[in-house]
């Protein structure tokens, strides 16, 4: 091997693949010395060492040194295989710590392929691979075209670095937000926390170090340019920027715009929020589906309820006479229990047992009695209801039967009469037809009475099909005194003839 070549070897590497150059270096000595015990046998003891600044390789061999020749003269198949597969497996090392330092970051690519639902995105040094399950929902991807998305995990397999990206992680609109609005990025305003429903909605809480500076103006931009910037790039999705606060008195109502709250309740042991408002804010506040209150109880970190002030009511009251049916608990503790924001078994199942020693004053083997009881009362309680819900169902069911079958009756019973009615009229008319032709009508009149005949038959057979029976009554005689009709002007006609013929 020649040493210029070895040191320009390493530094392509270096270069080319970002890989260090004593991981090279290392790979070579490794590659040579794996070659030489398979040409001196396992146990021969093999030094080799590789000098970093001139490229010469030094071996010794069971304390001697070789010379020049004879390690030219080693297995260099064998040397080039084990260098190849080192350099690889630096080179995965190199990209898995270059990605995994960049797991949260956002990047952008060029898509290779977009079928099946799961896209390829070329980052340049790797192909990385966009799940159908991290695309945003109903956004259509296309081969060749720029994509962003942030870097959600890494991986190896084998000698290649698996790279996941994500389009639906809050970690997207942020960087999008940092990339859009320079003052994010000098400090002026930060981004507190970000909630999120991809391709639907996301509640963004911003907040500045400068009483001077509007944090959610920034946002927003003049006339709205950055926040549409944002908004185009995750397919329209919908973005409330509110303005953040450390008290939740003040974050939640902030969270839950454009509703108006009345009051906010906080129950601290079980990090329930009660948020009141009017009846007529209800819907707004709690959102299309729940998407409202759901987000904003992600964007606070509270466990959000909205009710009015009458629900609340009707709550305690029940809440505190369920309780005070528990073997050891009183009044005044069901009252306590419910301040603290206890509403139900199921809250009740999940008290710490310290803390509710403490407010009570009972021992822990009353306790202990108590939440078992609750536990119980829970199970029964979620068991009624799975049981009304499949009993409702039930019912859905039988009367969407019921319904069927009835309008299948009506359409079966109303067809024979309907068709006994119009084969009538097919007959009366047909039987009419033959007596004014045996009558002697000339060929003309005739042609004409058929035609009126015909007509009139068709009416009934179109009355039978699309009204009631009552109806195709109706239609049936008007064509049968349509027919007696015409049957009168034919022997009228064949009486004259004679006359007129004297």
């Amino acid at each position: 091997m020649n040493p210029q070549d070895i040191l320009r070897y390493v530094d392509s590497l270096h270069r080319e693949k970002n890989i260090d150059t004593e991981l090279v270096f290392a790979a070579i000595e490794a590659a040579l010395q794996t070659a030489a015990k398979r040409q001196y046998g396992e146990d021969a003891d093999i030094v080799v060492r590789l000098d970093r600044e001139n490229g010469r390789i030094n071996a010794v061999l069971d304390g001697e040194a070789l010379g020049d020749d004879q390690i030219g003269r080693i297995g260099a198949q064998t040397a080039k295989q084990v260098i190849i597969q080192k350099v690889r497996e630096a080179e995965r090392d190199s990209l898995m710590s270059e990605y995994r330092d960049q797991i949260g970051d956002m990047v952008a690519g060029i898509i290779g392929r977009a079928d099946g639902g799961v896209a390829t995105v070329n980052l340049g040094n790797v192909e990385a691979i966009l799940p159908r399950s991290e695309q945003i929902p109903h956004e259509t991807l296309h081969a060749s075209e720029r994509v962003r998305a942030v870097v959600f995990e890494v991986k190896s397999a084998g000698n290649r670095v698996r790279v996941v990206l994500s389009r639906t992680r809050p970690q997207l609109v942020q960087r999008l937000f940092e990339q859009e609005i320079p003052e994010l990025s000098e400090g002026v305003i930060a981004i507190n926390s970000i909630s999120r429903e991809p391709g639907y909605r996301s509640k963004v809480a911003v907040s500045s170090g400068d009483s001077q500076v509007d944090p959610i103006a920034v946002c927003v931009g003049y006339r709205g340019s950055r926040i549409k910037a944002v908004r185009e790039e995750l397919a329209g999705e919908h973005i409330d920027v509110v303005r953040y606060s450390d008290d939740p008195e003040v974050l939640i109502p902030n969270a839950l715009q454009p509703a108006e709250v009345e009051q906010v309740l906080l129950c601290d042991m079980i990090g329930r929020a009660i948020v009141l408002v009017q009846e007529d804010q209800l819907s707004l506040a709690i959102g299309r589906r729940g998407q409202n209150v759901r987000l904003a109880s992600k964007l606070c970190g509270w466990d959000i309820e909205i009710m009015t002030a009458s629900e609340l009511e009707e709550q305690i009251e029940r809440a505190v006479a369920a309780f005070s049916q528990l073997d050891g608990m009183t009044a005044e503790i069901s009252q306590s229990l419910v301040e603290q924001g206890y509403l139900s078994y199921d809250d009740l199942s999940v008290i710490e047992p310290d803390q509710f020693m403490e407010m009570s004053g009972l021992t822990e083997e009353q306790v202990d009695r108590i939440v078992d009881m609750a536990e119980e009362k829970a199970e029964e309680a979620e068991a009624a209801a799975n049981a009304e819900r499949q009993a409702r169902k039930e019912r859905e069911r039988v009367a969407n039967q019921a319904d069927v079958q009835s309008s299948d009756d009506v359409v079966t019973s109303g067809e024979p009469a309907v068709d006994a009615q119009v084969d009538a009229a097919l007959q009366e008319a047909k039987l009419e037809d033959g007596e004014a032709v045996a009558a002697g009508a000339d060929a003309g009149e005739r042609v004409a009475d058929e035609q009126e005949v015909d007509e009139a038959v068709q009416a009934a057979e179109d009355a039978g099909a699309e009204s009631d029976a009552v109806g195709a009554d109706q239609e049936v005689a008007a064509s049968v005194e349509a027919t007696a009709a015409s049957e009168e002007e034919v022997e009228d006609e064949v009486a004259a003839k004679p006359q007129q013929e004297s």
